[in-house]
């Protein structure tokens, strides 16, 4: 089924087996994944990295979008980040070979979702309060606040995505045109 005919994701009902009061997150991440797949689909390899207007690049907002969501669930699990994490958060913005071509990007924010979701069909409702910390300093939250932040902070960085992709598709249309 073409998915441009569908509503957005938060008006097709309950994700299966995600709890109740994390049906939002859940639907924003799958919107956002809908809405980055279409996008990037078929956009050239030679501007994933340039940054119009010196504002971030698609190649650092694709890495940044799977990056935050590992991050920020991490956190809510109540871990501290590991080391291929951190390194993953220091290479942000940098391309590496075939591991940022615009569909290793893709698959890998796809796995991202993938494993978000399976991790909020984990997560109990009674725990959404609980106290988590956040980064080195351990700055307070809470799980939900953790997740909701993952939920918004995707949905900021599509939207910015979006924007990013059109001013360079337009771009590339404008130098093809006589």
């Amino acid at each position: 089924m073409d998915k441009t005919a569908l509503p957005e994701v938060w008006l097709r009902g309950p994700v299966p087996d995600i709890p109740a009061l994390l049906q939002p997150v859940a639907h924003a991440l799958l919107q956002a994944r809908e809405e980055v797949s279409a996008l990037m689909e078929g956009f050239p390899e030679e501007y994933l990295w340039h940054r119009p207007g010196g504002v971030a690049s698609p190649g650092f907002h694709l890495q940044h979008l799977a990056g935050v969501l590992d991050r920020l669930f991490t956190y809510a699990a109540g871990e501290l980040l590991n080391d291929e994490q951190l390194k993953a958060l220091d290479a942000e913005g940098q391309p590496n070979g075939e591991a940022t071509s615009v569909r290793a990007l893709t698959d890998q924010w796809h796995r991202q979702i993938d494993k978000a979701l399976e991790q909020l069909k984990q997560i109990k409702e009674q725990t959404l309060t609980e106290t988590r910390g956040v980064g080195r300093a351990r700055l307070p939250s809470t799980v939900l606040g953790l997740l909701v932040h993952a939920a918004e902070h995707t949905q900021r960085h599509t939207g910015q995505l979006l924007v990013t992709v059109k001013v360079l598709r337009s771009k590339i249309f404008s130098q093809a045109t006589p």
